[in-house]
C-alpha cells in the first residue's frame, strides 16, 4: 500500500505537473465524482452475468482540469489551435469499495458439495486508492460548449492511475474445525490449490500493494450554468495484477487479470 512518503511524493507530482501548466495560463476546473462499480475478478464465473451484476460497489473522487481552451490570466481564449479546443487534461484521486462473492451455477441451492460450501462461505472486498491522470478527448469545439453552442459535449478519454490496493478477504466455512482462518487453505475452494500439494501457489493474499492501471472512458458533459456542468463518465480500468482482490488462482477458464467498470456522475465548477 501507499505509505505516507509516497502518497506524500505522488500528490507532489500531480500538483507540480498542474503547476507546470498553471504557469502558461491556462485556467482551471475542479469536481467530485460519484457512483456504482462492478469489479471483475476471480470471484464467481468470469462471464456470468449473476456474477457481473451481483460484485458491485461503490467509488468515490475528486477531479481537477487543465482547460486548455481558456487562458485565465488574461480572461479570454487562447489561440485558436485544434488542441486546445478539444482536449483537456485531467487528474483524480479517487478511492473505491466492491464487495465480492461468488456467484453463478457452483454455489446455487443444486450444489451441494463440500467445494460448493466452500465458495458460498468465502467473501471478500476489493479498497482501492487510484491517483492518476486521463487526457480527454471532446469531438465538438469545447469553446462553443462554454458558450452555451450545444448543451451537451460528448468525450472520451485514455490515462494510467497509480493504485494502492488493500484487499479483504473473510470465510465461515465449518467442515475443517477451522472456522474463520484465512490461513488455512482447507477453507477454500479445493481445486485451486489441489494440484499444488506444496502450496507454492497459495492463492489467498491480504497483504496489499501498489500497481499501475490503464483508465479509459466515455462519457458527456451538460452545461449547467457558465460556470458549471454536470458529467456523466463510464469508465473501464485494467489492472496489471491479479491480487486486487486478494484471490489469484489458475483455473484454466479463469486466468485474467482483475479491472473494474465504474459509473460516474460528477459536477464540474470552473475556476477561472
Amino acid at each position: 500500500m501507499l505509505n505516507p512518503k509516497q502518497l506524500t511524493l505522488a500528490v507532489l507530482i500531480l500538483l507540480s505537473t498542474s503547476n507546470a501548466f498553471s504557469q502558461l495560463g491556462f485556467s482551471h476546473e475542479i469536481g467530485v465524482i460519484a457512483g456504482p462499480t462492478a469489479f471483475k475478478s476471480d470471484f464467481g464465473e468470469r462471464f456470468d452475468l449473476e456474477t457481473n451484476s451481483g460484485n458491485s460497489g461503490i467509488g468515490i473522487g475528486l477531479v481537477h482540469y487543465i482547460n486548455f481552451a481558456y487562458q485565465a490570466d488574461c480572461n479570454c481564449y487562447t489561440t485558436d489551435n485544434y488542441f486546445n479546443d478539444h482536449f483537456k487534461l485531467r487528474t483524480e484521486i479517487s478511492w473505491n469499495k466492491t464487495k465480492l462473492d461468488h456467484l453463478g451455477e457452483f454455489v446455487d441451492a443444486t450444489q451441494t458439495s463440500a467445494d460448493a460450501d466452500r465458495l458460498r462461505t468465502h467473501s471478500g472486498e476489493a479498497n482501492n486508492f487510484d491517483i492518476g491522470m486521463q487526457l480527454e478527448y471532446y469531438p465538438l469545439s469545447i469553446r462553443s460548449f462554454q458558450a452555451f453552442g450545444y448543451k451537451f459535449a460528448p468525450f472520451v478519454s485514455l490515462g494510467a492511475h497509480y493504485v494502492s490496493y488493500n484487499p479483504k478477504v473473510s470465510t465461515s466455512f465449518l467442515g475443517e474445525g477451522d472456522p474463520g482462518n484465512i490461513l488455512n487453505l482447507s477453507n477454500f475452494y479445493n481445486p485451486w490449490y489441489a494440484n499444488d500439494p506444496a502450496n507454492h501457489s497459495i492463492p489467498i493474499d491480504v497483504t496489499g500493494g501498489n500497481t499501475w492501471s490503464v483508465v479509459s472512458s466515455i462519457g458527456v458533459r451538460y452545461k449547467l450554468t457558465v460556470v458549471s456542468d454536470l458529467m456523466l463518465d463510464l469508465r473501464g480500468q485494467y489492472y496489471f495484477n491479479d491480487w486486487i482482490d486478494g484471490l489469484n488462482h489458475d483455473l484454466e477458464y479463469n486466468k485474467f487479470d482483475d479491472w473494474l467498470v465504474w459509473l460516474n456522475f460528477g459536477y464540474i465548477y470552473y475556476l477561472d
